[in-house]
């Protein structure tokens, strides 16, 4: 078995590493700019209900149109969302059909920005509501309140789910091989036609998945402990510490 295995590197290493490249670009890529829609979207559906009835009606409309794109790519899989938008697109240009490569990009991108939707919603209202009310004294808009106060805490909040949507990403390409996208399961079907090593060749697939997302679950949990920063820390003063007091505390004199 393992001298079969190292026959396919040996082999279609090229194939494989090309999988490889291509599965963590959409998943990366896809899963960037479904964090944007997911930001746009949810900060919009927590905006307040406007004052004047005109642009209360749009919002309403907006938030229906906004709620159906939710649910319907969070209520479908993505293999059949692949399918619609690939040769939805085809059927509309005459069978003329998109670049696989892009098609995979907008197919991850907009199912992923449904699920980082949600995801954004609920970060935003976990903040507490005296972050906005401390906001709007100083004289911020809603606007500038949600951009430099509230999402930088939200997505601080939401990074754990983020990453997990990373993750989940790196996997779900392999449903995209039904348009033909040479994502790393596409290359897998495309060697085993050639050696009927069926087995050899997806237990490979398969090993080569676990370390790709392990690393990466490693990596971003690396990354939110240094987000965290340290667990421990002295409080070196007070306004009723003397200066003996903190002198002893911060490791120095008071005539320092």
């Amino acid at each position: 078995m393992f001298e079969t295995i190292g026959t396919i590197i040996r082999d279609y290493y090229k194939w494989i590493l090309e999988g490889v490249g291509y599965t963590l670009l959409v998943a990366l890529v896809g899963t960037v700019i479904g964090l944007g829609i997911g930001i746009l979207i949810g900060v919009f559906r927590t905006m307040p209900k406007p004052r004047n009835k005109f642009l209360r009606v749009l919002k309403k409309i907006a938030d229906a149109i906004l709620s159906a794109y939710i649910e319907v790519f969070r209520c479908t899989p993505m293999m059949v969302q692949a399918m619609v938008i690939f040769w939805g697109f085809a059927l509309i240009n005459g069978g003329q059909t998109l670049d696989v490569t892009i098609s995979a990009l907008i197919i991850v991108s907009i199912n992923t920005g449904a699920y980082m939707a949600e995801i954004v919603r609920g970060g935003i209202i976990s903040i507490d509501q005296g972050q906005f009310e401390g906001a709007h004294a100083i004289g911020m808009s809603h606007s500038k309140t949600m951009f430099y106060v509230v999402i930088p805490q939200a997505l601080r909040n939401i990074l754990p789910s983020v990453s997990n949507e990373f993750v989940i990403n790196i996997k779900d390409t392999s449903v995209l091989n039904v348009i033909g996208f040479a994502e790393l399961f596409f290359q897998a079907k495309t060697i085993v036609k050639i050696n009927y090593e069926t087995f050899a060749t997806y237990l490979l697939i398969a090993a080569i998945y676990f370390v790709l997302t392990y690393s990466v679950t490693l990596l971003l949990r690396f990354v939110e402990k240094k987000m965290d920063g340290k667990q421990n820390y002295k409080v070196l003063g007070s306004q009723n510490m003397g200066a003996e007091s903190y002198a002893a505390l911060s490791g120095g004199s008071k005539n320092d």
